[in-house]
């Protein structure tokens, strides 16, 4: 059978509360641009706002002005979001605990993932959010995927249990490699 090929992320849309606490959090804490808003076209009594994380794609939020805000972690069953991660820079991740504490909003602190370092933190409603930033760039004419696909054959021939910077770096080679160069060494 032939694939419905996806090609990213078109939007992720969650149910909000009212419209300030939504534009406070996406706009005012994670920096995510409010780019639109218009009604909900399939419920009238609520508005649909836009926000952009920061590769032009879209958040999106369902807000209504009669729904409270609850703080409570969001279920976890089979079928529930688990968290929501953006990508970050390491220059502002390494601002991220500073940051959040300036806001007075509760996290994980930093943690080691291997190939990249997070922060966990929950939304006004309860939906935990993930800040993550990469330790390494890929080369040129590379994705992140294509680092971590060369990483993590790497770390499973080694019988390694995750990947770690050293999978990177060889991954990261062994992807440079392949482009053609006179030299013998090449």
């Amino acid at each position: 059978m032939r694939k419905l090929q996806s090609q990213g992320v078109h939007h992720i849309t969650l149910t909000g509360a009212d419209r300030r606490t939504s534009i406070d959090f996406w706009e005012g804490v994670l920096g995510m641009p409010f780019v639109f808003e218009q009604p909900n076209l399939d419920n009238p009594a609520e508005s649909h706002l836009y926000f952009d994380p920061g590769d032009g794609r879209l958040i999106t939020i369902f807000t209504n002005e009669e729904r409270q805000g609850d703080g409570d972690r969001t279920p976890t069953e089979p079928g529930c979001v688990h968290h929501l991660a953006f990508a970050i820079s390491a220059a502002t991740f390494a601002q991220t605990v500073e940051r959040l504490d300036e806001r007075g909003i509760h996290h994980s602190g930093v943690k080691d993932r291997g190939f990249m370092d997070s922060i966990y933190f929950k939304d006004p409603l309860g939906l935990l959010i993930e800040l993550a930033a990469y330790r390494f760039v890929p080369p040129h004419g590379f994705t992140h995927a294509d680092v971590l696909l060369a990483a993590h054959r790497i770390r499973v021939a080694r019988g390694d249990y995750n990947i770690d910077t050293v999978h990177l770096a060889d991954a990261i080679e062994e992807l440079s490699g392949r482009r053609e160069s006179l030299s013998d060494d090449g």
